[in-house]
């Protein structure tokens, strides 16, 4: 009777344990796989790698050491060895759907790792609770390639929880929309038209670049990108290209941008660089049934009319001429108020003409004179 009543009393300086229930206990070995716990029972518990984390590559002996205290939850008293089958991951997975749960009731902003990026989206977790971000949902603007998420810390809110379905849904894009709202509301705060900025180019197409001015885009049409003649955008600027732009002017939330700084008009010396008579070499830059455009300077382009390509009649500046061509001309007339040069490569030809008989003339009369001066001293 004695020996019974032994027993006893050792069956019942053991606590008693539930499946479901958390217990603590200190960690008695660990191994690659494995930890064996004292919970105080009469038998060790034991957690295995696929219920400490769900990194199965995870060497346990690196992130436990014997003597250390760990929580775990109870999910068999007897896992059929006569040991307690324990699991850390539920139990930081049970306090993580908690935790997920007081932040979708209060709105709460959450940061957490991306553990996983899918076809459909990114999985991050919160003390083991997994949340998945739809691509759609991941950033204000549609993302191709969402790799580069991997491993990296992102903020969101959840905006659906239901731990049951295993549904628990996280939202990135309404914090960087929100973001935004804020930023471009100080940004039109604090721009007018005129101002000149830095920004930073977006986007490229063919009829012109979105630059990014922190909070808003602004666009930099083709026209708008040289006092010169630009023919493709994608030649000149690519995306991430930092650049400094003018405010031509603002529409409600659009805003309109030049690289045409008024300064650097070319128009302002026009008038002393090109006045009627001056002789200007230029590049033919486009041509017309009834005429050839020159460019004398990126911004400036002056009409050389077909009657004006050469003494010899010329049915079409094509004939003679080809873009790209670099010819040397006269300035015949200049209209500053409507920025109109007039150019003639026959009055060059003429005046250069005249010039050589002038000299033949000079020529042939010198010689006589030099002959016959011997007959007037007779």
């Amino acid at each position: 009777m004695s020996e019974q009543s032994f027993e006893q009393m050792l069956e019942e300086s053991f606590k008693t344990i539930h499946n479901g229930e958390v217990v603590s206990g200190t960690v008695l070995d660990v191994k690659e796989d494995q930890i064996i716990l004292n919970i105080g029972y009469k038998s060790d518990g034991i957690i295995t790698r696929n219920e400490y984390t769900n990194n199965n590559s995870l060497d346990l002996r690196t992130v436990v050491q014997i003597g250390d205290e760990l929580e775990a939850k109870v999910m068999k008293v007897n896992d059929g060895d006569g040991q307690v089958s324990l699991s850390y991951r539920r139990l930081a997975a049970d306090r993580g759907n908690k935790r997920l749960e007081e932040a979708y009731n209060n709105h709460e902003v959450l940061t957490a790792k991306v553990v996983q990026v899918l076809n459909g989206g990114l999985s991050v977790l919160v003390d083991e609770a997994r949340v998945f971000i739809p691509a759609s949902l991941v950033s204000d603007s549609y993302e191709r390639d969402l790799t580069k998420y991997a491993d990296q810390e992102i903020q969101f809110v959840v905006t659906e929880f239901n731990p049951r379905r295993r549904r628990i849904i996280g939202d990135r894009k309404q914090l960087m929309m929100a973001e935004k709202a804020e930023m471009q509301k100080e940004l039109f705060a604090r721009i007018k038209p005129g101002d000149v900025v830095e920004g930073v180019v977006k986007n490229v197409t063919n009829f012109g670049a979105f630059v990014d001015l922190g909070g808003a885009d602004g666009l930099l049409h083709i026209s708008e990108m040289s006092w010169g003649r630009i023919e493709n955008p994608k030649k000149i600027f690519k995306s991430g290209d930092k650049v400094t732009v003018l405010i031509k002017d603002i529409m409600g939330t659009k805003i309109a941008l030049s690289l045409k700084f008024p300064d650097q008009n070319p128009w302002l010396h026009a008038a002393e660089k090109y006045a009627p008579g001056s002789i200007v070499v230029g590049r033919v830059a486009r041509m017309t049934d009834f005429g050839a455009f020159v460019e004398l300077e990126p911004g400036v382009d002056a009409l050389l009319h077909v009657s004006q390509i050469s003494r010899r009649h010329i049915d079409k500046p094509a004939d003679v001429l080809q873009i790209g061509d670099e010819v040397e001309a006269q300035i015949v007339d200049f209209n500053g108020e409507d920025r109109k040069i007039s150019l003639s490569m026959k009055a060059l030809e003429a005046a250069q003409g005249d010039e050589m008989v002038y000299s033949d003339s000079e020529a042939e009369g010198a010689e006589p004179a030099e002959e016959q001066m011997p007959q007037d001293a007779q």
